[in-house]
């Protein structure tokens, strides 16, 4: 089973999806399963997972719908108020749809760069265990030393690293993300999407040969054991089609054994989010 561990389904109004710029201007219409279903049959990928692109209840309440009717939506990564006085209750509710298979929250959105560290938040992220859940982390490559720090205080949770952590491409900016991303995957209940990396460089220069050695890096990292292919689709429409992005990965992951990419388009994501 081939995965494409991020994606997002949007009905597009701009008073909700105000971070669609004007230099994402190409995505500011619908995007919904049918659309999905058609570029992942062209690239041969079997599932998907989707991840929220609001954080409220009602968008985790349609996610969750949407995965109902359609099987090729393998599971959701929802948006709950983890910091919320009654998280359990809610925890109690979403986990019993087992479609629902993690939470994130728009960290790398949040003024407090510690915002992470924060004790009722971290209440809530200490009972994802119980419920069988996973947390998506969605971070820029600045809040890797606070991410740590969150990390060690839940060493039985698993997490997963959107978007190997948004290092910043477009200025070639390298050696401190990967030295604190080494730091972050010595945690072995760690795992990292390879995703989203169009987006952190040049929409319209950016180059396989330039984005290659973050590639590297993260394969180096955590290995195909803990690496995981995602699109950002449509949100990596502005820089690059699906098709292209797919071809992009499987380019650099073919010196790699039948296996290791067999981890990398399917199986870690299976393994990771229990799917």
């Amino acid at each position: 089973m081939t995965i494409d561990s991020h994606h997002h389904f949007w009905q597009y109004n701009p008073a909700e999806y105000g971070w669609i710029d004007d230099a994402k201007k190409s995505i500011r219409r619908d995007f919904l399963p049918a659309d999905l279903q058609a570029v992942l049959a062209a690239a041969k990928i079997d599932g998907a997972i989707s991840v929220h692109a609001r954080q409220s209840l009602v968008e985790t309440d349609w996610l969750l719908a949407l995965a109902d009717q359609h099987p090729f939506l393998r599971g959701v990564v929802g948006w709950v108020p983890l910091a919320s006085a009654d998280i359990e209750s809610v925890l109690h509710r979403y986990a019993a749809n087992k479609k629902l298979r993690g939470v994130r929250h728009v960290v790398h959105d949040e003024p407090d760069d510690r915002f992470i560290l924060g004790e009722a938040f971290n209440h809530g992220v200490s009972l994802l265990r119980k419920f069988d859940l996973r947390y998506d982390l969605l971070i820029f490559d600045e809040h890797l030393p606070v991410t740590i720090e969150f990390v060690d205080r839940h060493p039985g949770q698993v997490f997963i690293v959107d978007h190997i952590a948004n290092p910043r491409i477009k200025i070639g900016e390298i050696d401190v993300w990967k030295r604190n991303l080494t730091e972050l995957a010595k945690r072995p209940n760690v795992y990292c999407k390879l995703s989203g990396m169009v987006n952190r460089a040049d929409f319209q220069s950016w180059t396989s040969a330039a984005l290659k050695p973050y590639y590297d890096a993260v394969l180096n990292i955590f290995t195909p054991s803990r690496l995981m292919y995602g699109s950002d689709w449509p949100v990596c429409t502005v820089a690059c089609g699906y098709q292209k992005w797919v071809e992009t990965v499987r380019d650099w992951t073919q010196p790699l054994s039948a296996a290791e990419q067999a981890r990398i388009f399917g199986q870690t994501a299976v393994e990771a989010y229990g799917l």
